[in-house]
């Protein structure tokens, strides 16, 4: 197969939609040869968090000196980005290889009177090949959107589960309450693995501790308030943790500290169970990660800022970044968001920083609230808002209304940043 039939054969299977559940997971893998038995794991889950906590880890490994496998969810620029082995995306040639010999297991399994395994499964299926190609000596695996029945959770040898921050998002999956939410999480945990958490709420630590004794996993609350000596940036950071002096870290936003010590936590754990990292090269490993579209400055003077938060809890800590980094500051929203998320308490936590805010929808996605719809829903808050037609249209009037002195910050969802992290940086050249 071609790539363009892989990814054309892959529209279609999106047409499944979202199938909790790992049976067909299993059986794919069963037919593939069980490629996930020959790997060790890192497996994360949480609401926001666990794709920083996720670079951290791997970038750490990878300077250590191991060949890492990674899996991403969701992705920013490219499909492939989705797995990669030490930062390298999977090859074309790879790629279309082992899809083809997915596929055909695919249509041998509906032959035989099973379900069509979903996209997500077969992207899956295909980072355990892939992986198991590469002989990985670890694989950073991030759960799709929940725990027990993604089909990320097929995995037997996790070394460590780590949770990153619970939140309320997916609901119609999930569950409807934060004890829920954080039950399906904690789902990943296996018998005797090792569980890493940052500091939750009371309700889901309770949840997290409860499955964590019940598989005698041994649990760490990585607590992020614990980091000393900080010294906030938009371009590097710094901090204190334990016997770390002046730890450096490349991704901004307050809440990368708390990512931060989540992922130390978590190495601590993986150097006494066979995966050691020196002290210097995990100091590489950390001032070294890169994770675009997470309060990301992608140009300057006005500062262009791009996060991907798509959720209520997401929402609130972009507004106490930008109300500590940017204080007095003029800014200006380019906001889009899926329907099916809560965009009403996202635009009540948010609206109030903002001087303009302007609307767009993530293109070609079905799932994307039309502009027009968002800009009526801002206007019941916020009298100046204006929908786009295109994300090219509103990085322009983004740019006509800023002041060098003023920011610009675009956000909503993830589905759109990296071709608007593309518009911005061409916009910058021809500025330049």
């Amino acid at each position: 197969m071609k790539e363009r039939e892989v990814m054309e054969y892959m529209e279609k299977i999106s047409g499944l939609g979202i199938v909790p559940g790992l049976d067909s997971i299993r059986e794919l893998c069963r037919r593939l040869g069980e490629p996930q038995k020959d790997l060790q794991f890192v497996h994360i889950a949480g609401t926001n968090g666990k794709g920083s906590a996720s670079a951290y880890i791997s970038s750490v490994l990878k300077c250590g000196g191991y060949r890492v496998g990674r899996f991403v969810s969701p992705v920013i620029f490219e499909y492939r980005e989705r797995i990669q082995v030490n930062d390298h995306m999977i090859t074309r040639e790879s790629l279309c290889w082992n899809m083809e010999r997915i596929i055909k297991v695919c249509e041998k399994m509906v032959a035989d009177g099973l379900p069509h395994p979903t996209a997500f499964e077969m992207e899956t299926a295909l980072g355990f090949l892939y992986f198991q190609e590469k002989k990985c000596d670890i694989a950073v695996l991030e759960a799709g959107m929940g725990g027990t029945f993604d089909s990320t959770n097929v995995i037997e040898n996790t070394n460590v589960a780590v949770i990153a921050s619970i939140s309320m998002d997916h609901m119609k999956f999930l569950g409807g309450t934060l004890e829920e939410i954080a039950a399906q999480k904690a789902g990943i945990f296996k018998k005797g693995c090792a569980v890493v958490t940052v500091k939750q709420k009371p309700e889901v630590m309770e949840v997290i501790e409860g499955r964590a004794r019940a598989l005698d996993c041994p649990l760490t609350a990585a607590d992020g308030g614990a980091a000393k000596h900080v010294r906030y940036g938009l371009e590097k950071q710094y901090f204190d943790y334990k016997e770390l002096k002046s730890l450096e870290i490349a991704l901004a936003g307050q809440y990368q500290i708390e990512n931060a010590v989540l992922a130390l936590e978590a190495l601590n754990i993986l150097g006494n169970r066979g995966f050691p990292v020196e002290v210097q090269k995990l100091r590489k490993g950390f001032a070294e990660v890169k994770w675009p579209g997470r309060f990301t400055v992608v140009g300057r003077k006005p500062y262009f800022i791009v996060d991907g938060a798509h959720n209520e809890d997401a929402a609130r800590r972009l507004a106490q970044s930008l109300e500590f980094y940017f204080t007095n500051r003029r800014i200006i929203y380019i906001m889009g968001v899926f329907r099916d998320k809560e965009y009403e308490k996202m635009i009540r936590l948010t609206h109030g920083l903002a001087d303009q805010i302007i609307t767009i929808a993530a293109p070609e996605n079905p799932r994307a609230l039309p502009a027009y719809e968002l800009a009526r829903e801002i206007a019941l808050v916020h009298p100046k808002v204006t929908a786009a037609d295109s994300l090219e249209e509103a990085v322009e009037m983004s740019y006509l209304l800023a002041k060098p002195e003023d920011v610009i910050v675009a956000f909503g969802s993830l589905a759109f940043l990296g071709r608007l992290m593309k518009i911005v940086e061409k916009k910058n050249r021809g500025r330049r």
